[in-house]
């Protein structure tokens, strides 16, 4: 929802992050989908207040986040699972919102592919984002974050 005074706008962009993890499909897959070390990994950390993590990892199964930073605006993230092919793929559609305002709407395909020394992810994301809250730039900056917070959670849990 744009503010009454604003133009509303819609820009889109995809961006492709390829990163490689020291440890089995399997257990990089088990971050992905177990609640618990998503939630982790996710929506845990220095600054955050969670006021919610729900999750019903299967085809159709629904996600859900509140949480805010650092006392700011509460960020809500509501998910929806395409396709899910154990230790290979996982497809998933979301939307971001801030304070009440939607800021997003993305396809995203996580591919697993396992090599000699471990796994490589292939994270795709198509979004569009609305009225200059959220932009293609910061979403793939925060996505970045997010699969170093996931690297973390595979070493801290080893």
């Amino acid at each position: 929802m744009s503010s009454p005074t604003s133009t509303p706008t819609v820009t889109h962009g995809t961006f492709s992050i390829e990163r490689h993890y020291p440890t089995t499909p399997k257990r990089v897959f088990s971050a992905l989908s177990d609640k618990a070390k998503k939630r982790r990994w996710q929506v845990e950390g220095e600054g955050f207040t969670i006021e919610k993590f729900e999750m019903d990892f299967k085809v159709g199964g629904l996600e859900h986040a509140s949480f805010s930073y650092q006392g700011g605006p509460l960020i809500t993230m509501d998910l929806m699972y395409q396709d899910i092919v154990p230790e290979k793929r996982i497809v998933f559609v979301y939307s971001m919102a801030m304070g009440g305002n939607r800021m997003s709407s993305s396809l995203t395909t996580m591919e697993l592919l396992a090599t000699d020394k471990g796994t490589d992810l292939i994270l795709t994301e198509q979004g569009a984002f609305f009225d200059g809250i959220d932009s293609f730039k910061g979403r793939e900056e925060g996505t970045r974050g997010l699969l170093e917070m996931l690297a973390k959670e595979l070493d801290a849990h080893a």
